[in-house]
């Protein structure tokens, strides 16, 4: 059994940052460095999403999508702190859980204390 953010965590999170780093170069034109620095990640991790060595196992539904394009958006266009870029990211994952995904890809998942008290599922 994992809890809900096991799987967030492993797979998720990945995911997000691929279509994070993916928006931002293609729609946007930025650099792997730009995209590095702004997420806060070497631009080796950023080139493994791109090329979809890491967090291509998770496919989001069109919605989902947009709200990752939209945090993007928010990044290139203001200078965040981290502690802004982490809560627009749990924002995000905020957003996966709630839309029912895990649940339906990842129906072993379990909720932790925390995700159950939030009623997340």
């Amino acid at each position: 059994m994992k809890t809900t953010c096991e799987i967030m965590v492993q797979k998720v999170l990945p995911a997000i940052r691929a279509e994070l780093s993916r928006t931002m170069i293609f729609e946007h034109g930025c650099t792997q460095q730009d995209v590095a620095d702004i997420l806060e990640l070497s631009r080796a991790a950023v080139s493994q999403y791109v090329s979809e060595k890491r967090g291509a196992e998770v496919g989001f539904s069109g919605e989902t999508q947009n709200e990752i394009r939209k945090f993007a958006s928010v990044l290139l266009s203001r200078g965040l702190s981290s502690q802004e870029k982490a809560k627009g990211m749990c924002g995000v994952c905020s957003f996966v859980q709630k839309s029912g995904w895990l649940y339906r890809n990842a129906p072993e998942a379990k909720p932790c204390i925390i995700c159950e008290d939030l009623d997340l599922k």
